[in-house]
């Protein structure tokens, strides 16, 4: 959906100025907005937090686009999560083909939105090639399309937007990082602002043309500090010493590539020409580096993005020492003035920016500074903390020694739920997980589905390859198709010479196959048998590589686990796969094992998950050593439960716990009931010798029948 700036038809939308509690995130869109080639904003945050208003607001304040037709206002384009690439980047103008023979370009969304906002809402349920395509437009200014016998080349810079709910599944790090700024946001907790935000919200529904005139003239002023910042943007100096200062900030939080540093540059750039200085000062990096480094922080997808103020005050100080060093001063004097028209003036991070300094910017303490909460050196799901260490602080914890099938540390032998162990091991928490972890085996749901894109089972999708041509044309066109359905035809039709002459029955469309994302319903033995403390760490250090696994192929994941008289749903069906982890990080252990329950439970998520999201196809994980010992008649009630879920052909794997010198196959028998592929824990856990040799070798892990 395409439209212009709101406003421009008479509804005046809400202004900009009049947004209360998100100064942050006004000033990464204004600095956007003054240099595109920063790389857009991605937004993060939770639900009822203005995002939406807020980008909508600035197009009413960019400058108008004066071209071949007269002076229009700058564009917001949205993008609808369910675009397809044809409609984002342009495609052939299939109209003109059928009706004049000759081939011809129809610019897509990207064109829309030149010199205007490209606005994606939950970006991160958009898929990730149509993430790229947007990202790579973002950062080169123009769209280049090779397709369909078309060569097309067009300018796109526009000021990329896009927002999320981290609750609703992350981006991947590798897409993270192209966003050039991230800002978080949550609603402020201090009861001032709040009142402040209702008040102006209720004012502007009751009134809303009289409400954006009385910030019409803030309004005005933000948007020509804009132009003037936009036309001086090329002429603001950084010199080496600035430059230094980023390459030694950035070096400092080792993040990967170059375009940390380059971003960290440009946003730097815009700063000092926003604020209306001749050169880059300390204080604009500073505040380029609060915006374009949290997120690039991430070295793993489970973790936490952001900077704590402490880690920015440390990391500047050595960036100081590292750009005011002799050696680097000295070398610098010889190729001319060291200041270099340098403003000794600072900046802030509100829309006053001024010459206060970053420090007194940052002493103000707002309740929506995203840095003053993110990167609790205590929080995440395995903080490492005195008060809660994993089973890996232990010296005597971890992995069994090589697989040997040495008896539980805490006395508890395998053979007993819970017996002979300590009331600490029998009743604890879930810690941190194994380190020793190999990638998991790759396992898809069988056949061909229609599910969300994603990366584990086959599926009909409509960005994947083209595999035939179809008479289904919802995947898009297939040229050729239609050409060979047309070409028998022509003589009938009187055709000597000239175009195709088509009819609509000739049309084919492109069936194309890709990977789908699935539901993933992780059921897990948090029983006394499994609470050993070295057994607890493989088990979690699996579930962790399950889950990363599925954060990779793009599933839906639940998380179910078994313990005491019932199953819990700790989490229910998400595509927050790293919420999984943390909720994981918090469970209990200890007591029985109602086995039944938890299957039963398994097929209860699966059955209401269907009426939601009714193509996407589940699969069960079921991580556990087989010893049914809760309620009435356990081991007659768990096989009866698995042969309900194998008569309805539930995708299932079993993960074997069991471990020790005496096994009973328990859970072997349990996978050949369910009709479940097989393996055991050491073959997720990296404890054995062969799961390091296939690790290296390339090959994937064994999948194997029970």
């Amino acid at each position: 959906m395409t439209g212009t700036r709101p406003g421009a038809d008479g509804d005046a939308g809400f202004p900009f100025s009049a947004v209360v509690g998100q100064e942050r995130l006004q000033l990464a869109l204004i600095l956007c907005a003054v240099h595109p080639g920063i790389g857009g904003v991605l937004v993060r945050g939770e639900k009822g937090t203005a995002k939406s208003t807020v980008v909508r607001a600035l197009a009413q304040l960019l400058p108008p686009i004066v071209d071949e037709t007269g002076a229009r206002p700058a564009r917001l384009v949205e993008l609808p999560v369910g675009a397809t690439e044809d409609r984002v980047v342009g495609s052939l103008d299939l109209e003109r083909v059928l009706r004049d023979g000759e081939h011809a370009f129809r610019p897509g969304l990207l064109a829309a939105a030149h010199h205007g906002v490209l606005y994606v809402d939950e970006v991160n349920l958009l898929h990730d090639h149509l993430v790229d395509v947007l990202l790579d437009a973002a950062a080169m200014g123009r769209v280049h399309i090779e397709r369909d016998g078309v060569s097309h080349s067009h300018p796109a810079r526009f000021v990329l937007v896009g927002t999320m709910n981290p609750e609703e599944g992350e981006l991947r790090p590798q897409l993270l990082d192209r966003f050039g700024l991230t800002v978080d946001v949550a609603a402020s907790r201090n009861v001032d602002v709040r009142m402040s935000v209702v008040r102006r919200r209720l004012d502007y529904e009751a009134d809303p043309a009289g409400f954006a005139a009385r910030y019409a003239a803030a309004d005005r002023e933000v948007a020509e500090r804009i132009l003037t910042a936009r036309e001086r943007v090329a002429s603001v100096a950084l010199d080496d010493v600035e430059l230094r200062r980023i390459a030694a900030l950035c070096a400092s939080f080792d993040v990967d590539g170059m375009r940390a540093d380059l971003v960290v540059a440009r946003t730097a750039t815009a700063h000092a020409a926003w604020r209306g200085a001749d050169a880059v000062a300390e204080a604009d990096v500073r505040v380029a580096a609060e915006l374009a480094l949290p997120h690039r922080r991430r070295r793993d997808p489970f973790d936490e993005p952001g900077i704590s103020e402490e880690q920015l005050d440390e990391a500047m100080r050595a960036a100081r020492e590292e750009a005011e060093k002799p050696s680097a001063r000295a070398e610098l004097e010889q190729g001319g003035d060291l200041d270099g028209g340098r403003s000794d003036d600072g900046g802030s991070r509100g829309l006053d920016s001024g010459p206060s300094g970053a420090d007194d910017a940052r002493a103000d303490g707002g309740s929506d500074s995203a840095l003053n909460r993110a990167d609790d050196p205590d929080g995440g799901p395995s903080n490492g903390g005195p008060d809660d260490r994993g089973p890996e602080d232990d010296p005597d914890g971890g992995p069994d020694n090589g697989g040997s099938g040495a008896p539980d540390p805490d006395g508890g032998g395998p053979d007993a739920p819970g017996g002979g162990q300590s009331p600490s091991a029998r009743e604890g928490r879930i810690g941190a997980p194994a380190t020793s972890v190999v990638t998991p085996p790759r396992w898809e749901v069988p056949g061909v589905g229609e599910g969300a894109a994603g990366r584990r089972s086959r599926a009909q999708t409509r960005q994947g390859r083209m595999v035939r041509s179809s008479t289904d044309t919802s995947g898009g066109l297939h040229l050729l198709g239609t050409v060979f359905a047309a070409a028998p035809y022509q003589h009938a039709r009187g055709r000597a010479e000239g175009p195709l002459k088509l009819a609509a029955d000739d049309l084919r469309g492109a069936y194309r196959e890709g990977r789908e994302g699935n539901l993933v319903v992780f059921v897990v033995d948090a029983s006394g048998s499994m609470a050993a403390r070295d057994r607890l760490s493989a088990v979690t250090g699996a579930v962790v590589a399950l889950l990363r696994d599925a954060y990779q192929r793009r599933d839906k994941v639940a998380v179910i686990t078994v313990r005491g008289r019932e199953a819990e749903l700790v989490l229910p069906p998400t595509s927050s796969v790293d919420i999984a982890v943390r909720r994981l990080s918090g469970i209990r252990t200890g007591g029985k094992t109602p086995l039944a329950a938890g299957l039963l439970k398994a097929r209860e998520v699966v059955h209401r998950e269907r009426v939601r999201d009714p193509r996407r196809r589940p699969m069960l994980v079921l991580l556990t050593d087989g010893r049914a010992t809760g309620g009435v008649d356990p081991v007659p009630r768990a096989r009866a439960a698995a042969n309900l879920l194998a008569a309805e052909a539930i995708t299932s794997m079993v993960v074997d716990c069991e471990r020790g010198m005496i096994r009973l196959g328990l859970a072997a028998d349990l996978a050949r009931t369910l009709r479940a592929g097989y393996l055991q824990l050491a073959e997720l856990t990296g404890d054995s010798v062969a799961a390091v040799v296939r690790a290296g070798s390339g090959r994937p892990g064994p999948t194997r029948a029970a």
